[in-house]
């Protein structure tokens, strides 16, 4: 028994990447687990291994993976922003401005107020479906398309990005789960646990970087949970989340805009709900920052004792 005890109480981080065309499967894995472990280095001195799976779906929308050999910047295979250690000592300065969470919260406001206006001649659907077109391409693929590529012609996008990560915590479902999103891995994220495994265990999440909170999301969750969009009306937390959800956003990050989503999701009935942190993302390639990055997320302080705390439970 004490074998079969063991087993079934070992831990996993299952992570899900963002939008966009990425490298290769197996350097963006070994990216993320640099990156988680660059975090866990500066909040805890024992070195610690974990159980990682990481769920790839970049080659559904692209026939070709980013080559980090490629030095031809026209190229649209070039990647320009590969993995580099962060400097931790900006860490040390950092204090949310009071100023940008207040603009941020008057454009939450007057974004609601256009997307969920009820009395208006205003096609408003019309207009997030164009928006989301012009601005998130691969997010235009995932609610309304087929895979593009090749090999996967045919396939629902939705449907085939989904099944990647339904696969995933399927297999895992015995063990104890954290699962770490980016960006619109968020929302395939949230769509997969409420509609496609929701009888999988999540013991901890967490949502980085995330545009969960734009409106336009917002309606296309409550649309396919059969609910009338209503920006007074929130959303609910996975049932199958079972200790906390933690969202990490970088005020700078303009795909995170929402910062907040504990006033847009509804907590379960296990009293779980998203739980907000402001933090800062310290990836820069030849001086520039990229709040979005993903490695500078995962190894963000705030993020790494989150990682530190489900491993050592």
């Amino acid at each position: 028994m004490w074998l079969l005890d063991r087993l079934f109480r070992r831990k996993v981080i299952i992570a899900i990447h963002g939008l966009a065309n990425k490298p290769p499967k197996r350097v963006l894995r070994r990216w993320w687990q640099q990156s988680i472990h660059e975090g866990l280095a500066q909040v805890d001195r024992k070195k610690r291994s974990f159980n990682f799976h990481f769920v790839y779906w970049a080659d559904l929308m692209y026939e070709q993976p980013l080559d980090p050999a490629e030095i031809d910047e026209k190229s649209e295979y070039f990647l320009d922003n590969p993995y580099s250690p962060g400097d931790p000592s900006v860490y040390e300065k950092f204090t949310p401005s009071r100023l940008r969470q207040k603009i941020l919260d008057k454009v939450e406001k007057g974004l609601d107020r256009i997307f969920f206006e009820e009395k208006s001649f205003i096609n408003y659907n019309a207009i997030a479906d164009k928006l989301v077109r012009t601005l998130f391409k691969d997010l235009d693929y995932y609610y309304h398309r087929e895979c593009s590529v090749t090999r996967f012609r045919g396939l629902v996008a939705k449907e085939a990005i989904r099944d990647r990560l339904a696969r995933a915590l399927k297999r895992h479902r015995h063990k104890k789960i954290m699962l770490i999103a980016h960006s619109m891995g968020t929302i395939i994220a949230y769509d997969v646990l409420t509609r496609t495994v929701p009888k999988v265990p999540v013991h901890t999440m967490i949502t980085i970087g995330s545009p969960l909170g734009l409106p336009i999301v917002i309606r296309q969750i409550q649309q396919e949970q059969g609910k009338t969009p209503s920006a007074k009306e929130q959303v609910p937390t996975p049932e199958n989340v079972t200790a906390r959800w933690f969202n990490f956003s970088d005020l700078g990050d303009p795909v995170a805009i929402n910062y907040s989503l504990a006033d847009d999701f509804g907590k379960n009935s296990r009293g779980i709900g998203p739980e907000d942190t402001v933090i800062f993302n310290n990836y820069e390639k030849n001086g520039k920052r990229d709040a979005h990055n993903s490695y500078g997320y995962c190894r963000a302080p705030e993020v790494a004792r989150a990682v530190r705390n489900f491993l050592r439970d």
